[in-house]
């Protein structure tokens, strides 16, 4: 029970990397307040799960890259549970295209979901946490596009990039309010982000084969992780990145 009677709030909550992370919160003891946006349906399997758990949750609609989405999904949490303790930025996109012509629209999109969107939620939460006075942890979801590149991701790894970066600088600026930032960098993890990219069996095997361990990551695989971060057994990490793919990034030869 890492989590015991935390409230956790989470960025694109009802799917993928995020549903997972808001369900392992909840088996770790926290309520849950999950953000999603225009996916109602998903988003109330996600709350039935967690409070099958014994846990309470709820589900706010939001774009992430609008401002006033940040600002109305904290309050929207403080009005259900009275505080925030964890904050989770896990809300992405990542429409592969080409570089040559990509197009601008879906350049600024990426950069307003991933980054912006990551900054404006992070303010929100962290002036809570200020508020309250009690120090609180921030995890965000980088990638291991962080660190190297990919040709159909030319918008996409700059914002990862960025996600870790402010993690970094959030740290200094809020380490003297006792708030904890950190970044966790996933591998392949097979979720729907990816899922069209990787129906190709060639392509799924070939990135397997990349991989020491053998496999593409589980949602849960990175969730455990963030339980972790956002825990006191994490109590002195801060501005810390945790890479989470397998041995992928290791196996250059």
């Amino acid at each position: 029970m890492l989590l015991e009677d935390k409230v956790v709030l989470i960025t694109g909550a009802s799917r993928g990397i995020g549903r997972a992370t808001a369900l392992e919160a909840a088996r770790q003891g926290a309520n849950v307040a999950i953000n999603t946006y225009r996916d109602a349906k998903a988003a109330a399997e996600v709350v039935a799960e967690i409070e099958a758990l014994g846990r309470r949750a709820v589900a706010i609609d939001g774009d992430v890259a609008l401002p006033d989405s940040a600002t109305g999904f904290v309050s929207a949490a403080v009005e259900a549970f009275g505080r925030v303790d964890v904050f989770v930025s896990n809300a992405g996109i990542c429409p592969f295209h080409a570089f040559l012509d990509m197009p601008v629209e879906t350049l600024r999109r990426t950069m307003e979901v991933n980054l912006h969107g990551a900054y404006f939620m992070t303010q929100a939460a962290a002036n809570q946490m200020v508020k309250q006075g009690e120090g609180g942890a921030i995890v965000a979801i980088s990638s291991i596009s962080a660190l190297v590149g990919g040709e159909m991701q030319t918008h996409y790894t700059p914002t990862k990039a960025g996600v870790h970066s402010l993690m970094q600088s959030c740290a200094v600026a809020l380490g003297r309010h006792g708030i904890r930032c950190n970044s966790v960098l996933p591998g392949t993890i097979a979720t729907d982000i990816n899922k069209d990219d990787l129906a190709d069996p060639a392509k799924r095997e070939y990135m397997e084969g990349r991989i020491p361990l053998g496999r593409l990551g589980r949602p849960e695989d990175i969730a455990s992780v963030v339980a972790f971060l956002a825990s006191d057994m994490a109590s002195y990490m801060s501005g810390a990145a945790l890479l989470v793919d397998g041995g992928a990034f290791a196996n250059f030869q």
